[in-house]
């Protein structure tokens, strides 16, 4: 048996190895296709790190044989050829980046060849071949990061920006990435620093700072930075939608158009409709672009009582689904009288964003839009998905549910982020008990532990504070090459 000790040794010096190499990893130079291979017109090759260039000057044979590559300013695009030895691989443009001006803050090269999985595989090969090895997901990211080129908040804006679903989703995104986010918080971070300072400074130096009548100019303070933050936390759920989509659930009995509606919106038949009761038996989701905003689409199985346990399992998701819901669009076969399935979906609409949509408007009514308006406090439309007829009142209500029609935020900093939200959260109940102890007359040791708190919980927001493996996992999601 080994003693302890040479154990703890052993796994000390294991670990001194690994975050050697993991620091080593840092500084090599990278390689990635910064586009699809895929048959395309254009393809770029992305390389970056200390040796960019002259892993570059390797296979890039210039139009001009007499141009010295390594002599050329950064920003500049050179027309050349991409050479193994003396096989030509493609015509290609090559543009230089040096750091740190650039998007790592390294050397940076990038290679503009035909798009096409062959040409940029082979060319990718040699780059690597050549000095260079194959970038993880996000590393040209991360590296922009390590290097101090942008905070972590602008680092997660990029790949939102990649993914933005609608106009405004984009907007949000190129906000953050320009840095909306980390002023907002730099400046709260910067209030809670300066009056953490005074008062370490103020129980250092007790003779000559006063802290007579502190307690209640600290008070207002924080709670002034409060409702900041609670400022961003209430624009996390308008964020949301805005990164996800609006999530909306259609819910009907049997055969009361909800398939139907959705065919109409999406323009396209993309759920079955037949005369069979229960031909929906799972949950349909598809994406729809109204305008500015983006939904979620989701057509579940009709509510009724059933013996057939396939269609009973689709019941109990249709109403899991409608408890998470953004949205709610009721359809009520408007030709048939209420029954205790329609009592059911009212139920569910309880406390809810929700339309009641009379479809079927077209044959004799046996409901009214006052009959269920007295039902229920949402609003009451007239459709026939069969006829396409109020769809476009449909959807003009839609829009004045979120944002009130209008997706103007006036610059305001939305938080889209979860990550942040948490963080926020957190800063939050950190001053919450700095004003507790105000009220309650604790020494003022106690006001800056919460303060500290509160600084360092905002400050994850821009990757400080922050574990090494927290950061490759936010950075592990992002697409490769990016």
């Amino acid at each position: 048996m080994f003693p302890v000790s040479a154990v703890r040794i052993e796994k000390e010096d294991v670990r001194r190895v690994v975050d050697k190499e993991e620091k080593m990893k840092e500084f090599e130079t990278i390689a990635a296709a910064a586009t699809a291979m895929s048959s395309s017109g254009i393809g770029i090759i992305r390389i970056s790190g200390e040796e960019a260039f002259s892993v570059m000057e390797k296979i890039f044979r210039p139009h001009n044989r007499n141009k010295n590559m390594a002599g050329q300013p950064s920003y500049t695009v050179h027309y050349g050829t991409i050479v193994d030895g003396e096989e030509v691989l493609d015509e290609v443009l090559v543009l230089l980046m040096r750091g740190p001006h650039s998007y790592t803050a390294e050397d940076t090269v990038e290679i503009d060849c035909h798009g096409g999985r062959l040409v940029m595989q082979r060319i990718l090969d040699l780059v690597m071949r050549s000095g260079a090895r194959p970038a993880e997901p996000g590393e040209f990211t991360k590296r922009a990061f390590l290097n101090g080129r942008i905070d972590l908040s602008q680092a997660e804006a990029v790949m939102d920006l990649i993914q933005s679903r609608n106009k405004m989703a984009l907007k949000s995104s190129v906000s953050q990435l320009q840095g909306s986010v980390r002023q907002q918080i730099e400046k709260l971070r910067s209030r809670i620093l300066y009056e953490t300072a005074f008062l370490e400074a103020a129980l250092d130096d007790p003779e000559h700072i006063s802290l007579d009548g502190y307690a209640e100019k600290l008070y207002k303070t924080v709670e002034e930075i409060e409702g900041e933050i609670e400022k961003l936390l209430k624009s996390s759920e308008n964020g949301r939608i805005l990164r996800e989509g609006i999530k909306t659930v259609i819910l009907g009995k049997p055969n009361a158009g909800k398939s139907s509606l959705l065919n109409v919106l999406l323009g396209e038949e993309r759920a079955i409709v037949t005369e069979i009761e229960g031909t929906t038996r799972d949950v349909l989701e598809e994406q729809l672009q109204l305008g500015d905003l983006s939904l979620s689409l989701l057509d579940t199985a009709g509510i009724r009582s059933t013996e057939d346990i396939v269609e009973q399992i689709g019941v109990e998701r249709a109403k899991k689904q409608a408890e998470d819901a953004d949205l709610i669009l009721y359809v009520a076969d408007s030709s048939r009288p209420l029954d205790e399935s329609d009592e059911e979906i009212l139920d569910l609409l309880k406390g809810r964003k929700a339309l009641v949509l009379l479809n079927k408007s077209d044959l004799e009514s046996a409901i009214t839009p006052q009959m269920m308006e007295k039902r229920t406090n949402h609003k009451v439309l007239l459709i026939s998905a069969k006829e396409e007829q109020g769809i476009r009142e449909l959807e003009e209500e839609i829009r004045s549910l979120f944002f009130q029609g209008e997706l103007d935020f006036n610059d305001e900093v939305l938080i889209t982020n979860v990550r942040h939200k948490t963080a926020l959260q957190r800063a939050k109940v950190s001053l919450s008990m700095v004003m507790d102890s105000i009220q309650n007359g604790m020494p003022e040791d106690f006001y800056t532990i919460d303060l500290t708190d509160t600084y360092q919980a905002l400050g994850t927001i821009l990757g400080e504070e922050m574990g090494e493996d927290l950061i490759n996992e936010i950075f592990g999601k992002f697409c490769m090459g990016k």
